[in-house]
Protein backbone atom coordinates (compact mmCIF):
# COMPACT_ATOMS: atom_id res chain seq x y z
CA UNK A 1 0.00 0.00 0.00
CA UNK A 2 1.23 3.05 -1.14
CA UNK A 3 1.86 6.42 1.78
CA UNK A 4 1.42 9.80 0.95
CA UNK A 5 3.51 11.86 3.41
CA UNK A 6 2.76 15.99 2.80
CA UNK A 7 5.32 18.19 1.73
CA UNK A 8 4.18 21.30 0.24
CA UNK A 9 0.47 22.75 1.04
CA UNK A 10 -2.31 24.27 -1.57
CA UNK A 11 -1.47 27.55 0.34
CA UNK A 12 2.08 27.09 -0.06
CA UNK A 13 1.95 26.46 -3.68
CA UNK A 14 -0.50 29.19 -4.44
CA UNK A 15 1.97 31.85 -3.05
CA UNK A 16 5.03 30.87 -4.12
CA UNK A 17 3.93 30.93 -7.78
CA UNK A 18 2.44 34.72 -7.20
CA UNK A 19 5.49 35.20 -6.09
CA UNK A 20 7.76 34.13 -8.72
CA UNK A 21 5.07 35.23 -11.25
CA UNK A 22 6.21 38.92 -10.59
CA UNK A 23 9.49 38.23 -10.35
CA UNK A 24 9.09 37.10 -14.10
CA UNK A 25 7.28 39.97 -14.63
CA UNK A 26 9.34 42.72 -13.38
CA UNK A 27 12.30 40.85 -15.11
CA UNK A 28 10.87 40.52 -18.87
CA UNK A 29 7.94 43.54 -18.43
CA UNK A 30 9.98 45.10 -21.67
CA UNK A 31 10.65 41.31 -23.87
CA UNK A 32 9.05 38.67 -26.07
CA UNK A 33 8.57 36.38 -23.63
CA UNK A 34 7.70 32.71 -24.37
CA UNK A 35 6.83 30.51 -22.22
CA UNK A 36 7.34 27.10 -22.70
CA UNK A 37 6.05 23.98 -20.41
CA UNK A 38 7.23 21.04 -20.32
CA UNK A 39 4.66 18.24 -20.81
CA UNK A 40 3.32 16.44 -18.65
CA UNK A 41 4.10 17.87 -15.40
CA UNK A 42 4.42 21.26 -15.91
CA UNK A 43 0.95 22.00 -17.24
CA UNK A 44 -0.63 22.38 -13.83
CA UNK A 45 1.80 24.81 -12.31
CA UNK A 46 2.17 26.69 -16.18
CA UNK A 47 -1.82 27.51 -15.69
CA UNK A 48 -1.42 28.70 -12.34
CA UNK A 49 2.14 30.71 -13.34
CA UNK A 50 0.26 32.65 -16.06
CA UNK A 51 -2.73 33.98 -14.70
CA UNK A 52 -0.66 35.57 -11.90
CA UNK A 53 1.70 37.19 -14.93
CA UNK A 54 1.32 41.67 -15.57
CA UNK A 55 2.60 41.29 -18.77
CA UNK A 56 2.12 40.06 -22.22
CA UNK A 57 3.45 36.35 -23.12
CA UNK A 58 3.08 33.56 -25.51
CA UNK A 59 2.62 29.77 -24.26
CA UNK A 60 4.10 26.89 -26.43
CA UNK A 61 4.31 23.21 -24.99
CA UNK A 62 7.35 20.71 -25.55
CA UNK A 63 7.62 17.06 -24.44
CA UNK A 64 9.97 15.01 -23.36
CA UNK A 65 10.84 12.16 -20.68
CA UNK A 66 14.09 10.89 -19.07
CA UNK A 67 11.67 8.85 -16.71
CA UNK A 68 8.92 6.66 -18.50
CA UNK A 69 6.83 4.58 -15.72
CA UNK A 70 9.91 4.51 -13.30
CA UNK A 71 10.87 6.44 -9.96
CA UNK A 72 14.35 7.49 -11.52
CA UNK A 73 15.74 8.57 -14.52
CA UNK A 74 16.74 6.59 -17.66
CA UNK A 75 19.62 9.08 -19.03
CA UNK A 76 18.15 8.86 -21.93
CA UNK A 77 16.48 11.77 -23.84
CA UNK A 78 13.42 11.12 -25.02
CA UNK A 79 12.05 14.25 -27.10
CA UNK A 80 8.18 13.47 -27.98
CA UNK A 81 7.39 17.08 -29.13
CA UNK A 82 8.54 20.49 -29.96
CA UNK A 83 7.87 23.83 -29.65
CA UNK A 84 5.06 25.51 -32.52
CA UNK A 85 5.88 28.85 -31.91
CA UNK A 86 9.00 30.30 -33.89
CA UNK A 87 11.77 31.04 -31.15
CA UNK A 88 14.36 32.57 -32.82
CA UNK A 89 15.73 35.88 -30.85
CA UNK A 90 13.23 35.30 -28.51
CA UNK A 91 13.26 35.31 -24.48
CA UNK A 92 12.23 31.28 -23.70
CA UNK A 93 11.55 30.70 -19.71
CA UNK A 94 11.18 26.93 -19.93
CA UNK A 95 8.34 25.97 -17.49
CA UNK A 96 9.07 22.54 -15.30
CA UNK A 97 7.35 20.91 -12.54
CA UNK A 98 10.31 19.36 -10.81
CA UNK A 99 14.52 19.56 -11.41
CA UNK A 100 15.88 16.40 -10.09
CA UNK A 101 18.65 15.06 -12.01
CA UNK A 102 18.81 17.61 -14.60
CA UNK A 103 19.27 15.28 -17.48
CA UNK A 104 15.73 16.13 -19.38
CA UNK A 105 16.53 20.38 -19.14
CA UNK A 106 19.90 20.37 -19.59
CA UNK A 107 18.90 18.61 -22.93
CA UNK A 108 15.81 21.49 -23.68
CA UNK A 109 18.19 24.30 -22.68
CA UNK A 110 20.52 23.06 -25.60
CA UNK A 111 17.84 22.05 -27.90
CA UNK A 112 15.71 25.53 -27.40
CA UNK A 113 19.17 27.36 -27.83
CA UNK A 114 20.44 25.54 -30.76
CA UNK A 115 16.80 26.87 -32.40
CA UNK A 116 17.84 30.18 -32.03
CA UNK A 117 16.90 31.66 -29.16
CA UNK A 118 17.74 34.75 -27.57
CA UNK A 119 17.83 33.68 -24.05
CA UNK A 120 16.22 30.33 -22.16
CA UNK A 121 15.94 30.27 -18.58
CA UNK A 122 14.73 27.68 -16.33
CA UNK A 123 11.66 28.66 -13.96
CA UNK A 124 10.38 25.33 -11.75
CA UNK A 125 7.61 24.61 -9.10
CA UNK A 126 10.24 22.68 -7.32
CA UNK A 127 14.31 22.71 -7.34
CA UNK A 128 15.39 18.60 -5.93
CA UNK A 129 19.14 18.98 -5.87
CA UNK A 130 19.52 15.48 -4.15
CA UNK A 131 19.73 13.30 -7.68
CA UNK A 132 21.13 16.21 -9.80
CA UNK A 133 23.56 14.67 -11.93
CA UNK A 134 24.07 17.32 -14.41
CA UNK A 135 24.93 21.21 -13.79
CA UNK A 136 21.35 23.10 -14.58
CA UNK A 137 20.87 26.69 -13.60
CA UNK A 138 17.63 27.02 -11.72
CA UNK A 139 16.49 30.91 -12.06
CA UNK A 140 13.43 31.05 -10.86
CA UNK A 141 12.36 28.42 -7.86
CA UNK A 142 8.88 28.26 -5.89
CA UNK A 143 10.20 26.03 -3.76
CA UNK A 144 13.33 23.91 -2.40
CA UNK A 145 12.96 20.07 -1.47
CA UNK A 146 15.95 18.09 0.17
CA UNK A 147 14.51 14.56 -1.10
CA UNK A 148 11.86 12.19 -1.97
CA UNK A 149 9.69 10.72 -4.73
CA UNK A 150 7.24 13.56 -5.22
CA UNK A 151 3.47 13.31 -6.25
CA UNK A 152 0.27 15.87 -7.20
CA UNK A 153 -0.08 19.38 -8.53
CA UNK A 154 0.92 17.63 -11.70
CA UNK A 155 3.63 15.56 -10.51
CA UNK A 156 3.08 11.76 -10.97
CA UNK A 157 4.24 7.96 -10.58
CA UNK A 158 3.58 5.94 -13.90
CA UNK A 159 1.19 9.04 -14.97
CA UNK A 160 -0.99 8.65 -11.72
CA UNK A 161 -1.62 11.09 -8.98
CA UNK A 162 -0.99 14.02 -11.03
CA UNK A 163 -4.43 15.60 -10.05
CA UNK A 164 -3.71 15.94 -5.90
CA UNK A 165 -4.24 19.64 -4.64
CA UNK A 166 -0.84 19.25 -2.73
CA UNK A 167 2.36 17.59 -2.59
CA UNK A 168 3.57 14.20 -1.51
CA UNK A 169 5.92 12.34 -0.79
CA UNK A 170 5.38 8.78 -2.50
CA UNK A 171 6.41 6.15 -0.09
CA UNK A 172 6.18 2.47 -1.88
Amino acid sequence: MSEFIPVLTKEAIATKVEEVAQAISTDYRDCDLILVGILKGAFIFLSDLIRHLSIPVKVDFICASSYGDGTSSSGRVKLVKDVDLEIENKDVIIVEDIVDTGTTLSYLVAHLKSSGAASVRICTLIDKKERRQTDVQVDYACHTVDKGFLVGYGLDYAEFYRNLPEVYHLKL
